[in-house]
C-alpha cells in the first residue's frame, strides 16, 4: 500500500498551517522551506478535502497548491492564485483515473481536470504570477509523464518545474 495524503505548498511569512485557509486540517507537518517563503506542508491520510486553494491564495496573496495523492499511484493536483484564479489537473492520468472510478459514471478523466496542454499554460501563468519564468514544455513533460514507482516523486518534479522548490 502506497502513501495517502496532501501535500500543500503556498508562500507566506508565518506558517501556512495557522491561518484560517488551512485550519480544519489539524495535525499538519512541515516538509520543507524554500527559498522566498515557500513552505511545503504534509497532511497524510486526507480523507476529507483540507482547504480550497482559493481561499489559501486569498489569504497568503501568493499562488498556492496542493497535490492530493493517492495509494503514491496517481496525483489530483489543484492550483490558485489571487489573479490568474483556479485550475485542476492529475499527474500520471491512467493511475488517477482508476482510483477516481472514470468511466465508470460516464464521465472522463478530462470531465474533472484540464488536459495536460491546457494545464500547462495555466502552470505557467500561475508561476508567472509568483514571479517565476517557466518553460511550458517542462511543464507538460511532467503532466504527461507516467511514475516510476511513486507518484509523489512527480508532484516534487512540478514544483521544481514551477520554480517553487528545488530538486
Amino acid at each position: 500500500m502506497g502513501y495517502w495524503g496532501y501535500f500543500v505548498v503556498g508562500r507566506g511569512e508565518r506558517p501556512l498551517a495557522e491561518g484560517e485557509a488551512l485550519s480544519g486540517a489539524e495535525g499538519m507537518t512541515l516538509r520543507e522551506r524554500a527559498p522566498d517563503g515557500w513552505q511545503v506542508w504534509e497532511y497524510p491520510g486526507g480523507d476529507d478535502r483540507i482547504a480550497s486553494m482559493n481561499d489559501l491564495a486569498a489569504e497568503t496573496g501568493a499562488p498556492a497548491l496542493f497535490g492530493y495523492v493517492m495509494d503514491s499511484a496517481g496525483v489530483v493536483v489543484e492550483a490558485a492564485a489571487p489573479d490568474s484564479g483556479a485550475w485542476t489537473t492529475c499527474l500520471n492520468r491512467a493511475a488517477t483515473a482508476r482510483h477516481l472510478g472514470a468511466g465508470e459514471d460516464g464521465l472522463s478523466l478530462e470531465d474533472y481536470f484540464l488536459e495536460p496542454a491546457d494545464a500547462a499554460e495555466r502552470a505557467v501563468a500561475w508561476a508567472a504570477e509568483a514571479g517565476h519564468e517557466v518553460n511550458a514544455e517542462a511543464v507538460l513533460d511532467v503532466l504527461t509523464a507516467e511514475a516510476d514507482s511513486l507518484a509523489e516523486n512527480l508532484f516534487f518534479r512540478l514544483l521544481d518545474r514551477l520554480g517553487v522548490v528545488p530538486l
